[in-house]
């Protein structure tokens, strides 16, 4: 599926907002709504009273639309920062491939980007990356009628396979030789399995955890391999911005060392693992 590169750019309040979601169109300039640039101990906000992240939705279990608010382990972590200021966390959900880029965050729209997104040397060259605070694996996910016990089976047995696009599931498969289907978002990808235009789909690890909490998803799919990258997540901030850099790696530190991080991966991922919820640095 062709990435829509048209997709509208929406402003939406965090799970600690009190409002409603607000709407906006994309190409609002950093002033509008949010009563001009600010810095708040040290860090310049886009906009006053708000800490605003760019996403990708949705994402589960990271960040997500739940009950008309975003929500998530991600939404969570970047809630302590956004506190740690004193202002509210919004977030701005744009198409993926500006992650790569650090478009949104060049052009002071973004003051930080939130998406599940792993690290790697070819992304740090367009954006600076917090430490990585969760390790990742990519799980193969078939229907369990596909016959599929493995990735090779995929090849050997002439079965579709997808991914989401601009991801690097998608990136791995293609480096061992499949020609996924692209998906637009991670909901695209469990559609295009559920439908049938794929048989297996490659997609990180905690999300199929999250499809698989419904009974309708764990009945019909199986995780058939977990692949381990050693791919690490991290948040990313525009090239030079070490102040909110700081203020993001601090929040994380504090958060493992107090035990809230614990608190907030047992809500959003499931029972805690230390290997992975405190990776080393990369």
């Amino acid at each position: 599926m062709k990435t829509l590169l048209g997709r509208r750019t929406r402003l939406l309040a965090a799970a600690t907002a009190t409002a409603g979601l607000v709407l906006l169109a994309a190409g609002c300039s950093s002033s509008d709504s949010g009563g001009g640039k600010t810095t708040v101990k040290g860090v310049h906000l886009a906009k006053a009273g708000r800490l605003t992240t760019c996403t990708h939705l949705p994402y589960p279990p990271f960040q997500s639309e739940i009950d008309g608010k975003v929500q998530g382990f991600d939404v969570s972590l970047v809630d302590l920062v956004a506190k740690n200021l004193g202002v509210k966390q919004q977030i701005l959900d744009t198409p993926f491939e500006n992650f790569k880029t650090g478009a949104f965050l060049n052009s002071g729209q973004c003051d930080l980007a939130a998406a599940g997104m792993t690290i790697t040397a070819e992304r740090k060259k367009n954006v600076d990356f917090s430490d990585p605070y969760f390790e990742a694996t990519q799980a193969v996910l078939v229907d369990k009628n596909s016959g599929i016990g493995s990735l090779a089976d995929v090849k050997a047995k002439g079965k579709k396979l997808g991914a989401q696009a601009q991801t690097t599931g998608e990136d791995y498969v293609k480096g061992k030789g499949y020609d996924p289907i692209s998906f637009e978002s991670s909901d695209a990808v469990l559609n295009g399995l559920r439908t049938g235009q794929v048989q297996a789909v490659v997609i990180d690890y905690p999300v199929v955890q999250g499809w698989l909490k419904d009974k309708a998803n764990a009945g019909k799919f199986k995780v058939v391999e977990n692949i381990k990258t050693g791919e690490q997540y991290g948040f990313t901030v525009k090239k030079g911005n070490k102040a909110l850099l700081a203020a993001l790696n601090k929040a994380l530190k504090d958060a493992k060392a107090d035990g809230t991080y614990k608190k907030i991966y047992e809500k959003w991922i499931g029972p805690y693992n230390a290997a992975v919820a405190s990776p080393a640095a990369s």
